[in-house]
């Protein structure tokens, strides 16, 4: 395998117009790879984005980050060999020297490490997903089960659902071609079902649509008629998914569902739209510090929906492996850009899938049209993929991207469906924490 030769960067737009880190390795035989990083509203403890400041781009341009590219990390990559993904993102770490990749910023380093991985996949005449596979402990056959962000609630004016995000899941579709025609099909009916009761059917930064709707319930009866009116049955073709992140008070109550409610209130709530509704996935049912509220809520639901945490374990393997000991939720959410580096990505994957955790390969606010989680999700068969509506470049442009893996793959692909959300089988016993050190990927 060709070593590094030389790493580039350039500022660039991400799908909300505010700038990111787009990086280029270029290796010893002329193989190339490039990469760019997600930006989102939350960053977590791992992996903060580093921002200029001051009056241009309203203070979040990366000029900073594409330097340190450009003099710091370039030079220091300059003949490692590039098949050796670890010791290129422990260099990365060890060079930025913080616990949070906030010297270097986690932008650029995180578009560095894939753009390696990228280049190094070309030089070896192999698809990304497939060198991934090879080394990231996947299969690299499994296509994921889009969640698909159609309508988002609350808070914002005119809305009463509180509930940030409700989700279109095709779990009943055998294959994912025929996954993304379905969530296509019933997107657009739910835009009809909008203008048959005079809203407007404008899109959000994710494409999902905005309605006025009164409760929480309101709007899951759109999702409902707007999957029966393209032709599927709720349930069994097509599920719901929500995003909650509900609002929690000093005193430990929550602000929920219309109401003020303490965790058995909350619970009760949950357990109710279970009854209800075709419901496999909640996403932040509590705050992302209510660890004991995590533990009890997963006891008494855990068993009949998967509890996603995003805010809980901020893509992070330390977080991770608290909510694995204490038993707080039984699924994981991450990010690339949270988690810091490709080897971090992939450590905590394994770490979720060793721990019995769903997995789930989640997009970001501010997306460009890199397809990079597409890709990782195939290769880590992770079975899930949180990517947002079928509509704006940023988000098609995955979907796009696991139509063509799942025709690469032919008759070895399989589409996860409904076992993505059985609880997975306990790999082993989890690794003890090897406690956090200063720029190091152990």
């Amino acid at each position: 395998m060709p070593s590094i030769r030389v790493v580039h960067a350039r500022e660039i737009l991400d799908s909300q117009g505010v700038p990111t880190v787009e990086a280029e390795a270029v290796l010893s035989d002329g193989s190339r790879g490039r990469a760019s990083a997600a930006g989102g509203i939350s960053t977590g403890p791992f992996a903060v984005e580093l921002r200029d400041g001051g009056t241009r781009h309203r203070g979040l341009g990366v000029t900073r980050a594409v330097r340190h590219v450009v003099r710091d990390i370039g030079p220091a990559l300059a003949g490692v060999d590039a098949d050796d993904q670890r010791e290129v993102d422990r260099t990365l770490c060890a060079l930025d020297g913080t616990p949070d990749k906030s010297r270097l910023g986690g932008n650029a380093i995180l578009a560095v490490s894939a753009a390696v991985a990228r280049a190094a996949a070309a030089a070896a005449g192999v698809a990304f997903f497939r060198r991934q596979a090879d080394t990231g402990g996947g299969g690299g056959q499994v296509l994921p089960v889009p969640m698909m962000n159609v309508l988002t609630g609350g808070p914002r004016p005119g809305c009463g659902a509180d509930v940030r995000e409700f989700m279109l899941v095709p779990v009943g579709a055998s294959s994912f071609a025929e996954a993304l025609c379905w969530c296509a099909e019933s997107y657009h009916a739910l835009a009809a079902v909008l203008r048959s009761r005079g809203w407007s059917d404008a899109v959000g930064g994710e494409g999902s649509f905005l309605p006025p709707v009164d409760g929480n319930g309101a709007a899951f009866d759109l999702l409902m008629a707007a999957v029966s009116a393209a032709g599927y049955e709720p349930g069994r073709d097509i599920a719901v998914a929500l995003d909650v992140g509900p609002v929690r008070r000093p005193d430990g109550t929550y602000d929920f569902d219309g109401a003020r409610r303490d965790l058995a209130g909350v619970v009760e709530v949950y357990a109710d739209w279970l009854d209800r509704y075709p419901l496999v996935s909640v996403e932040d049912p509590l705050d992302g510090e209510d660890w004991a509220g995590w533990t009890n809520l997963t006891a008494e639901l855990g068993d009949r929906v998967q509890l996603l945490g995003d805010a809980l374990f901020a893509s992070g393997a330390e977080r991770l492996r608290r909510g694995i000991e204490t038993g707080a939720g039984n699924a994981f959410l991450i990010k690339p850009g949270q988690a810091g580096t490709l080897t971090e990505t992939l450590d905590a994957l394994v770490l979720a899938r060793s721990g019995g955790y769903r997995r789930t390969m989640s997009h970001r606010t501010g997306e460009t049209e890199d397809p990079l989680i597409a890709e990782l999700a195939v290769a880590t068969d992770c079975g899930q993929f949180k990517g947002g509506a079928p509509v704006r470049g940023e988000r098609v442009a995955k979907y796009n991207e696991l139509l063509r893996i799942e025709e690469e793959l032919g008759t070895s692909a399989r589409y996860a469906g409904a076992t993505a959300f059985a609880p997975p089988a306990r790999v082993g016993a989890v690794a003890p924490a090897a406690g956090r050190t200063t720029g190091r990927i152990a």
